[in-house]
């Protein structure tokens, strides 16, 4: 059993918003009741799933580095990988970089240092860890790149994510089913907001949407009036809400105030969205709905979902990418060398993918355990994700994420 020295820093020990150690310290029970996560208030079957998987560990150590905690996502993911580590007997060290690349380096340092046994990351920035994961990889310590693939290093053992192309080409199928430009004599205008530069997926859930919808742009069915129509125009730094709202008031005010019809936005995901639909409210002058897509089934975007004012979002399931990344961690812990018997002993009952082409960080193609996302709307929602367990309904119809 490898011990993990006291000396993690200040801001570990402390729990202050850079950086916090979540493992275990015996006293945590007594508060689960009043911090309840998703997986201890909702008996998924990826929860039962994982408890069939359950055993002693040798005591081995999981260091995890998250970007941020200001997008709701990173919360969930962070406490679904937390809670099926732990559950196993793992010591979690949980950490945070409030999306700053520096401070992220700073934590898988920290995190070497103290010896963990494996690192799983979800990058801030995908391509300046590969001098800090060098380290990783001298140490002997397997890293799975999490969610966003970490470029230009030989030290990703695994990356685990979604299906990031797919969660592109389903907002934009989501636009032509709902506009129909083939069928339009007149056609109809759209734009893009993508989201931060510096994440490598943002790249992919872009280029998948633009794939769906370049042939009706082509043919001048649907139009880019403000011309922004590259991924560097439309990208969104730090995937910011209040970024992305300013930028399309300045598109509305600038292409659309003489009254031009706006029909469709493909934003990459809720938080961009989000800022998108505070923008047309304030200053968009049309009196037709917009499209507008999103991912991540936020809050407050599930609730634009049911008011109408957002048509769809991409939901991953983060618990499963979760269950994916606890087996496969467990599996290389224990010596073997995954692949896709990894899918077919595990048996989940979800899909997902083994690939070994797609994705390449510059080092070569990188092993991928790919699940698959999906489309909610105002429609489905309650098959998807409150029959499932992963959200609740109030009072009012409005859906809220579980956790």
């Amino acid at each position: 059993m490898k011990l993990v020295p006291m000396l993690l820093s200040a801001a570990m020990l402390t729990g202050c918003s850079a950086s916090e150690t979540v493992a275990d310290r015996g006293n945590e029970a007594g508060a689960k009741g009043a911090a309840s996560t998703y997986l201890e208030e909702a008996e998924t079957d990826a929860d039962s799933q994982l408890k069939e998987a359950l055993a002693e560990s040798d005591g081995l150590s999981i260091g995890i580095a998250m970007p941020e905690k200001s997008l709701e996502r990173w919360n969930r993911d962070g406490n679904f990988l937390k809670k099926q580590f732990e559950a196993k007997g793992y010591q979690v060290y949980l950490t945070y970089a409030e999306d700053g690349y520096e401070q992220q380096i700073d934590n898988i340092s920290h995190l070497i240092e103290s010896k963990v046994d494996l690192l799983v990351v979800a990058a801030v920035d995908g391509n300046v860890l590969s001098d800090v994961l060098s380290r990783a990889k001298d140490a002997d310590i397997p890293v799975i790149s999490y969610d966003r693939l970490i470029m230009n290093t030989d030290a990703i053992s695994y990356y685990v994510s979604f299906d990031n192309y797919k969660v592109g080409t389903l907002q934009g199928q989501y636009v032509v089913d709902a506009l129909q430009p083939e069928t339009s004599a007149d056609g109809y205008n759209i734009e893009f907001t993508a989201g931060d530069q510096m994440d490598n997926n943002a790249a992919f859930y872009y280029n998948g949407a633009y794939s769906i919808l370049a042939p009706y742009i082509a043919s001048g069915k649907l139009r880019i009036h403000s011309g922004q129509d590259s991924f560097a125009k439309v990208s969104t730094a730090g995937w910011s809400t209040d970024t992305a709202m300013h930028r399309f008031q300045n598109i509305l005010r600038s292409f659309y105030a003489d009254g031009t019809s706006l029909d469709a936005v493909v934003c990459s995901n809720d938080s961009t969205a989000y800022g998108v639909t505070q923008a047309i409210a304030s200053d968009y002058t049309g009196t037709n709905a917009v499209v507008i897509t999103g991912q991540d089934g936020d809050d407050a975007n599930m609730k634009n979902i049911v008011d109408g004012k957002q048509s769809m979002t991409v939901f991953k399931a983060v618990a499963n990418e979760a269950i994916v990344t606890f087996y496969l961690a467990d599996a290389i812990l224990n010596g073997e060398t995954p692949d896709e018997q990894l899918i077919a002993d595990a048996n989940w009952d979800f899909n997902c993918v083994y690939d070994t082409k797609t994705y390449d960080n510059g080092t070569g193609a990188i092993p991928s355990y790919l699940l698959e996302p999906v489309t909610v709307t105002k429609e489905n929602m309650k098959e998807i994700l409150v029959d499932t367990g992963y959200y609740t309904t109030d009072t009012e119809g409005y859906l809220h994420p579980i956790g």
